[in-house]
């Protein structure tokens, strides 16, 4: 069985990006992954801003991502980028983390003027972090998420596109776990 670890960056405990991805793990259960989540604004804050890579917590991150076959790394966009939470943990990070592994990039906003948060300032660093195989991300609005008590409700076309962008992802994470079993 194939492993997901998703990376969640937002800082706030009632977060549209978290919960999106929750929702997005469901797929990824039903497609046969096994799916792992951590919210990196749980991680020790002192271990995160003295870059304590030896930290116990700190450690078993990089555990898991070592453990993994795909990583997704999501975010809300402040300021034109990804959180500052999710940029101290991956400062934190061994320089290769990433190596071999494929990595789904998403974020979340409040405006489309954010849109380009992907490209400029979020594959930058997952590519200096030696992923493998970079997959088309995703920006979602924040109006086009609405959290209910039984989970997410995307707006129709964002579901669809995510939807597939979220497969694609999939399918590559098989592909790749079925080349590597072959050899």
């Amino acid at each position: 069985m194939t492993s997901i670890l998703v990376l969640t960056g937002s800082p706030s405990a009632a977060s549209r990006t978290a919960a999106l991805l929750g929702h997005l793990a469901d797929r990824w259960r039903s497609d046969g992954h096994d799916v792992h989540s951590i919210a990196v604004r749980n991680l020790p804050a002192e271990a995160l801003l003295s870059a304590d890579a030896t930290h116990p917590e700190i450690t078993t991150v990089t555990e898991a991502i070592a453990a993994a076959d795909g990583i997704v790394v999501a975010s809300p966009v402040y300021k034109a980028a990804y959180s500052g939470v999710l940029k101290v943990l991956l400062d934190l990070l061994p320089q290769y983390a990433f190596a071999g592994k494929t990595v789904l990039p998403l974020a979340t906003g409040g405006t489309s003027a954010h849109v380009l948060a992907i490209d400029y300032a979020m594959r930058p660093v997952l590519n200096s972090l030696g992923a493998h195989h970079i997959v088309q991300g995703y920006f979602v609005l924040d109006r086009l998420i609405t959290v209910t008590a039984d989970g997410v409700a995307l707006d129709e076309h964002a579901e669809r596109e995510l939807t597939a962008i979220v497969d694609e992802f999939s399918m590559v994470i098989h592909r790749d776990d079925r080349l590597i079993t072959a050899s």
